[in-house]
């Protein structure tokens, strides 16, 4: 797999990061947050604290440990989000199904809470955050990039008042939202100011052990904040477009603005050695492409297939190779008791030490573009940026041919023809071609810009789920199975995850004042309160 931007100086940093900050990121039983959260040891050299401290809240942005990778990003974002589809027979309850185990669905906020806001309070408690203002306006802008993945997948989630400690009340998703864009703000503008005075300041000792995505450049830390407000501010755009509106334009039109390179792009290297997509899929086979993203690729000619994908070994009953070149897995198919039979559909590319980005520089192009399309001021037409945003996506990959695509105007989804399960054969949902066509409604254009957004955004399930709840695109085929009470589901698909049963245990006032906040039954389809788009295809 080609990722141009991958820095491998960072890698040996992270491994020292990681013998500074495992003892206390990587447990095997944890709290909630609102009873004990864990915390790093204090260091035995006093100077190294903001180090580790910074160090433990990246390292949980994205759950980097393989075990919380696949609890919090790959058996939930990735199968909802359509990138990656379970493929272990021995996962007979899952989210794909909607019938998670319990643990499951403890796990995110078991996990992450603890483990971030066990370093974001010794910060606090630590470090005199009024002569370094710096690091807690920093540290905000870690925490809203942790924690609108966690509000994104439950709902609502503690936030503005989890400094009180134990049995801390929910936030409400709109509450969520406002106060994290509220931090957002201030810690923007707080940098921003900070690093006009002092333009060359490394704010930790040996930054690079303690940041290894952006090496403590806050200016590079601005411009994710920005962008990161840009992706908050659209998710809002249905329930409150105003706020939206405002919100976007002030990203994208300060005086840093938001990544629109691949170069600006937030990577990640893993300290535990192994990028957790090659862990689940290659080393652990537990889950390989889903149909939908193979099914648009192939439908597109698209070059970057390759580059994501491997091409199947698939053999009929008599072991005679079926000769498909590349074929995903629906989502929520039976999967037959031979695992190394699921292991003949396409796989990932991804290497053992490849880098994770957190968010695209493409992605961010396709924000502006729906922007534009609504009339927004995103600095450029539509056109022109959702073009840029294809672009973009090539040269990260590593790809050519961006020309013929953009330009091709006939091409769209393929067929989904599974030989070997005839019962998961299906016909294409999409006719969304990849032309731009300015002639057309703003439904059209809106579903081609989320449709390439989705494909240029792999891996990142939990934001491709966020953005189909949002926009209903792209077009994904309906589940193949669905165990829960909640038959909608079937072809609306999830809407969030349950809250965490162990809240509902031994949080019983807050989880219930939780679930009023919802403003609906705790159920996988009840919708979080940005999830206001009515006419979404299938619904």
């Amino acid at each position: 797999m080609i990722i141009k931007i991958y820095n491998k100086a960072k890698l040996a940093a992270s491994v020292l990061l990681l013998a500074m900050i495992g003892f206390s990121s990587c447990t095997d039983n944890f709290e909630s947050m609102n009873r004990n959260p864990g915390e790093p040891t204090d260091p035995e050299i006093s100077s190294y604290l903001p180090v580790i401290i910074f160090g433990q809240m990246i390292d949980n942005v994205y759950s980097s440990q393989e075990n919380s990778y696949q609890m919090n990003q790959n058996l939930i974002g990735d199968p909802y989000g359509r990138y990656l589809s379970i493929a272990n027979k021995g996962f007979t309850r899952n989210f794909s199904i909607f019938n998670a185990p319990d643990g499951w669905v403890n796990y995110p906020y078991e996990d992450v809470f603890p483990k971030f806001y066990g370093a974001w309070r010794k910060l606090r408690e630590k470090v005199d955050l009024e002569e370094n203002r710096m690091l807690l306006e920093w540290s905000n802008i870690l925490r809203v990039a942790a924690m609108h993945r966690i509000g994104d997948m439950y709902g609502p989630i503690p936030y503005s008042k989890i400094g009180d400690g134990i049995n801390a009340p929910y936030d409400s998703v709109e509450d969520l939202y406002k106060n994290m864009m509220a931090d957002m703000d201030t810690a923007i503008e707080y940098l921003t100011e900070y690093v006009e005075k002092n333009p060359d300041v490394k704010p930790l000792v040996e930054p690079d052990k303690g940041d290894v995505v952006y090496g403590s450049d806050l200016k590079k830390w601005i411009i994710f904040a920005n962008s990161l407000k840009l992706r908050l501010a659209m998710r809002t755009v249905y329930v409150d477009p105003a706020f939206a509106k405002t919100k976007a334009e002030e990203a994208v039109n300060h005086k840093f603005g938001v990544i629109t390179s691949n170069e600006q792009m937030p990577e990640y290297v893993f300290p535990a050695g192994s990028n957790p997509v090659y862990k689940m899929s290659i080393e652990w086979g537990d889950s390989m492409p889903a149909a939908d993203i193979i099914t648009y690729m192939k439908g597109y000619e698209d070059p970057r297939l390759p580059q994501y994908f491997t091409k199947s070994k698939l053999k009929d009953d008599n072991g005679n190779d079926l000769n498909i070149d590349y074929i995903g897995i629906r989502t929520g198919i039976n999967i037959p008791d031979e695992k190394l039979v699921m292991g003949t559909y396409s796989g990932v590319t991804y290497s053992q030490n490849d880098p994770s980005v957190w968010m695209t520089a493409a992605e961010v192009a396709f924000l502006k573009a729906e922007g534009a399309l609504r009339g927004w001021e995103m600095g450029d037409t539509p056109k022109s940026l959702y073009e840029t945003g294809i672009r973009l996506s090539f040269a990260q990959w590593g790809v050519s041919g961006a020309d013929d695509y953009i330009n091709d105007d006939k091409k769209t989804q393929a067929d989904y023809d599974n030989p070997k399960h005839k019962d998961a054969s299906v016909k294409a949902v999409s006719k969304i071609t990849i032309k731009w066509n300015a002639s057309t409604d703003f439904e059209e254009n809106l579903e081609r810009i989320i449709t390439q957004k989705w494909i240029a955004m792999y891996p990142l399930g939990t934001e491709a789920w966020s953005e189909q709840r949002r926009t209903g695109y792209p077009r994904f085929f309906p589940v193949l199975g669905n165990a829960s009470d909640e038959p909608e589901l079937t072809t609306r698909l999830a809407s969030r995850i349950p809250f965490a049963p162990s809240e509902k245990l031994n949080n019983p006032t807050n989880y219930e004042d939780g679930v009023k906040k919802l403003g609906g039954s705790d159920k996988y389809g009840t919708r979080l309160w940005w999830d206001k788009k009515n006419n979404k295809p299938n619904w």
